[in-house]
C-alpha cells in the first residue's frame, strides 16, 4: 500500500507538471495522465484482472493476529481513515498547508503574497492522488481482486460524497471540512446500499449516483428559494 501511495503521488506530480510547466489545461492534463496510466496499469498487472484471493493482504495479516475477518475489515478501514485524517488536518495547519489552501481559494491573491502557486498545485495533486492510490490498494485487497476498470466513475462518487458532506456540515474549519468529506462518503455508500436492498440492479448505480449529485447540488438553491418565498 505504501508503494501504491508513492505511485499515486508520482502520477499526481506528472499531472501537475503538465499543467504548470507544459501549460496544458488542468482537465486535459488529468485526462492525459489517466489515459497513460491505463497502459501502465496493464503492464504492471500483466492482464486486465488479477485475483488476490490466495495472496497475503492486510486483512489476512489481521486474521493471524486473532482478529475475525469481519472485524478486521472494519478495523483496517477505520484505522486508515483516522490516521489519514489526523495527518492531513495537521499538515493543512502548517505554513505550507496554509499556502496550499490559499492557492486553492484564490491563486491570484496567493501569488501576490509570494506563494509559489505552481508548486502548491503540484503538491496538492501529488497528495490527493497518493490518497486515491492508497484507498485503491485497500479496496483491491478488500474485494480480493484488481481490475483495470475498477476506478472508472470513482471521481463522480467522490464528488457526490464531498457535496453531500458540505451540504450537511459545511466548511467551518479544517477538521470539519475533512470530516464532512468522510460523512458524505458514508452517507453516499449507505444510500447505494439501501438502493441495492430495495431491488435496484447494479447497472442502475451510475444513474443513482447522478441523481444524488443533482439533488446535492440543487438543495442549496432550492433552500434559498424557499427561504425567500417564506420571507
Amino acid at each position: 500500500m505504501f508503494l501504491a501511495a508513492i505511485a499515486g503521488m508520482i502520477a499526481g506530480y506528472i499531472t501537475g507538471f503538465l499543467n504548470t510547466r507544459a501549460k496544458i489545461s488542468g482537465l486535459l492534463a488529468g485526462i492525459l495522465t489517466m489515459t497513460a496510466l491505463y497502459s501502465i496499469n496493464l503492464r504492471v498487472m500483466g492482464q486486465s484482472n488479477v485475483t488476490l484471493l490466495n495472496a497475503e493482504t492486510i486483512f489476512t495479516y489481521l486474521e493471524t493476529l486473532g482478529i475475525p475477518h469481519r472485524w478486521g475489515l472494519i478495523t483496517a478501514f477505520v484505522v486508515a481513515v483516522v490516521v489519514v485524517k489526523i495527518l492531513l488536518d495537521s499538515f493543512l495547519k502548517t505554513q505550507i498547508g496554509f499556502a496550499l489552501r490559499a492557492t486553492g481559494n484564490n491563486p491570484d491573491m496567493a501569488r501576490a503574497l509570494g506563494v509559489n502557486t505552481d508548486a502548491m498545485k503540484t503538491l496538492g495533486l501529488s497528495i490527493s492522488n497518493g490518497l486515491v492510490a492508497l484507498s485503491g490498494g485497500l479496496v483491491a485487497q478488500y474485494q480480493g481482486f484488481a481490475d483495470i476498470g475498477m476506478g472508472i466513475g470513482t471521481v463522480v462518487a467522490g464528488l457526490a460524497s464531498v457535496i453531500i458532506g458540505e451540504m450537511i456540515i459545511g466548511e467551518r474549519s479544517i477538521g470539519l471540512a475533512t470530516f464532512s468529506a468522510l460523512l458524505g462518503s458514508f452517507i453516499y455508500r449507505l444510500s447505494i446500499g439501501i438502493a441495492l436492498r430495495l431491488g435496484f440492479a447494479t447497472t442502475d448505480l451510475k444513474l443513482l449516483t447522478t441523481i444524488l449529485v443533482i439533488i446535492a447540488l440543487s438543495t442549496p438553491r432550492i433552500r434559498n428559494l424557499l427561504r425567500i418565498a417564506a420571507s
